[in-house]
């Protein structure tokens, strides 16, 4: 039996029901799904582009605050 990580995402707030610390984070089938435990709403990773040409924005340094790298 497989069991799958889940986590709280904090700070983050429901686009649907607005409720704050609701929102979860797990992987499944190599994709990562957040779900809101209050309401329900759940949201997915959009499909990667299946050009190989088509390279994700880098974000520029002004925009970016801080990058985290767990342990």
């Amino acid at each position: 039996m497989t069991r799958t990580r889940k986590r709280f995402i904090a700070g983050a707030t429901c686009p649907e029901c607005k409720a704050q610390d609701s929102m979860m984070l797990f992987e499944e089938g190599g994709k990562e799904h957040v779900h809101c435990v209050e309401c329900g709403y759940q949201m997915s990773e959009p499909e990667a582009p299946k050009s190989p040409s088509a390279q994700p924005e880098t974000p520029k340094p002004e925009h970016v605050i801080g990058i985290f790298k767990p342990d």
